[in-house]
């Protein structure tokens, strides 16, 4: 929740680092949301009036990105845009600047969260009692033990001697 309202108050810097102090995983299996952030960065520095940062930024940051993945060049391109137009408000990539584009960064942020933590939290015990029933399986052949009879009330079988 932090790292989206970060984003939705033009942090990104923040939001960066708060996702990775929440799972470091989700940018590095996830290039297209680490490039909108990155995007949403140079919105801001170009929102802000930061022009030669902004450039600098761009070709150090995003340019090797764009050249790797030919959507995001055309991301870039349409961002840079921005640069051209000294009036925002008349110009065809302005909605750019709009919050409706922090707030699509802010909810890709937040799926992306939510998904990781989700495959975290995967139920483990389905997978416990199908390792169970495969144990005693594998144990009735070689020893007598006290085999689990009914796996919802635990029952326990006294082994045949």
């Amino acid at each position: 929740m932090a790292a989206k309202k970060a984003v939705q108050c033009g942090n990104v810097e923040d939001a960066i680092e708060k996702v990775n102090d929440l799972n470091p995983e989700i940018l590095d299996t996830n290039p297209q949301l680490f490039f909108h952030l990155q995007q949403q960065r140079l919105i801001e520095l170009i929102r802000n009036g930061k022009v030669n940062e902004a450039l600098q930024f761009a070709q150090e940051e995003l340019a090797p990105r764009g050249e790797e993945d030919h959507s995001f060049l055309e991301e870039l391109e349409r961002t840079i845009a921005l640069l051209a137009f000294e009036d925002v408000s008349n110009c065809p990539v302005g909605d750019l600047l709009d919050i409706s584009q922090r707030l699509k960064t802010a909810s890709e942020v937040n799926a992306a969260i939510l998904t990781s933590q989700s495959h975290e939290k995967d139920p483990k015990l389905p997978s416990l009692l199908k390792m169970l029933l495969w144990a005693q399986n594998q144990l009735d052949e070689k020893a007598a033990y006290p085999r689990i009879k009914n796996l919802s009330t635990a029952m326990l079988e006294d082994p045949a001697v």
